[in-house]
């Protein structure tokens, strides 16, 4: 079955539009498959267009070649241009520029797996001349289509919670070969984004950091106490983390503080973009049921559907103050806190002690919702509405809420 992703609308749209539209995201999270897709389109509506993914030697070597000859041979190329992997082109920015500014009517759709890449070779400023979209992994929303019936939400649910949402494993169906595709997915992020921008004795310090950051998904980072465990200097982990986060395999969120001095201020915490591939780094592809870190699957998967929503005018952080009162996530929309807090298991519709307290000291904040298995329903507290919502329709809930 073929997935219908929530971006493709607006990048299809984007045809139209004179320009640069980049896909940006990690290794097989679709990115080919949508520019392929929108190939077809563009030969179905009879538009002149070429695809070139720049992985493929024979396709790279037409890009070996001076400024000028690659911007006479894309002149040429059609009315619309795919280019998988565009990094390869040495400068990109300026030859898009170059074909920006020669006057034809010339669509561009390029896509690239690494931000540090592509800062680099987008230098040039093309703003008002590209837009920018970034792909993730199926949100559980995408992954439901592959399931059709209402009476397989658990395992939809289950699977979702081992495995994941990367593309590539929608027409799998055994447990082992869905376990084999991921530690690949993993070991080529490994061997082809890693190993070449980082020394090679560094390796294996990267590995142990990619699995202390997984067993401590969720969890506060601290640089230091990783460059302890690591042997790496702190300096290094904050390089390796940001490289995590510019080749989009973790997000960071930082603690929410505003105006009281017992918050936590400059803390943050990282989450993988996949459950199946922190469950890969950690080796541990058992059932959701049987998990002894269920909070930390929960709260990720509570996240990464949060992540899909965000908006220009929208933030996810977190709140904890130094007592140790916690908030899982505080979305911003228009500056304006809506508190979250994900149970792995809960008794009662009982609103969390922590809201009372955030609540007290954000009047402003628009409402909250607690993220469970067992309650629906809603409670008010100081006059805002606390939803109780299971995880399969709290996105709804939210979107309706904060009106996205």
């Amino acid at each position: 079955m073929v997935i219908i992703r929530e971006v493709y609308p607006s990048l299809f749209k984007e045809i139209s539009l004179k320009g640069v539209s980049i896909i940006l995201g990690a290794r097989q999270v679709g990115k080919t498959f949508l520019l392929k897709k929108l190939y077809s389109e563009a030969i179905s509506m009879r538009l002149k267009s070429s695809y070139f993914n720049l992985e493929l030697p024979e396709d790279l070597r037409l890009f070996n070649a001076s400024d000028e000859d690659i911007y006479n041979f894309l002149l040429s190329a059609g009315r619309v241009i795919f280019i998988d992997e565009f990094h390869y082109i040495k400068n990109a920015s300026k030859i898009f520029k170059m074909l920006y500014d020669s006057g034809r009517n010339i669509k561009i759709y390029a896509s690239g797996s690494s931000s540090l890449e592509i800062h680099k070779h987008l230098k040039e400023s093309l703003a008002g001349r590209r837009w920018v979209t970034k792909l993730r992994p199926l949100s559980y929303n995408e992954f439901l289509q592959k399931f059709k019936s209402n009476s397989n939400k658990k395992k939809a649910f289950d699977e979702y919670m081992v495995y994941g949402g990367l593309p590539g494993l929608i027409h799998i169906s055994d447990a082992s070969s869905k376990m084999r595709l991921l530690s690949e997915i993993l070991e080529s992020y490994i061997q082809k984004d890693i190993k070449s921008l980082i020394r090679e004795e560094n390796i294996r310090a990267f590995n142990s950091l990619l699995y202390l950051l997984a067993e401590n998904q969720g969890s506060l980072i601290s640089e230091n106490s990783l460059s302890r465990e690591v042997g790496l200097s702190t300096a290094t982990i904050n390089k390796h983390i940001s490289l995590l986060e510019n080749t989009y395999v973790c997000y960071p969120i930082y603690s929410y503080a505003k105006k009281l001095g017992n918050e936590l201020k400059k803390s943050k915490k990282i989450y993988f973009y996949d459950l199946g591939i922190r469950n890969a780094i950690l080796k541990d592809f058992k059932g959701y049921a049987f998990r002894d870190d269920k909070g930390v699957l929960a709260e990720t998967f509570v996240f990464l559907q949060i992540l899909s929503l965000i908006k220009q005018n929208m933030e996810i952080k977190f709140w904890r103050n130094k007592q140790g009162k916690e908030i899982d996530f505080i979305i911003l929309k228009d500056r304006l806190p809506f508190i979250v807090e994900v149970k792995s298991s809960i008794n009662s519709k009982q609103v969390p002690s922590v809201f009372y307290d955030f609540i007290k000291n954000y009047p402003e904040t628009i409402g909250g919702m607690v993220v469970s298995e067992k309650f629906d329903g809603v409670e008010m507290i100081n006059g805002k509405e606390i939803f109780f919502c299971r995880f399969e329709n709290f996105l709804d809930k939210i979107k309706k809420k904060l009106k996205i």
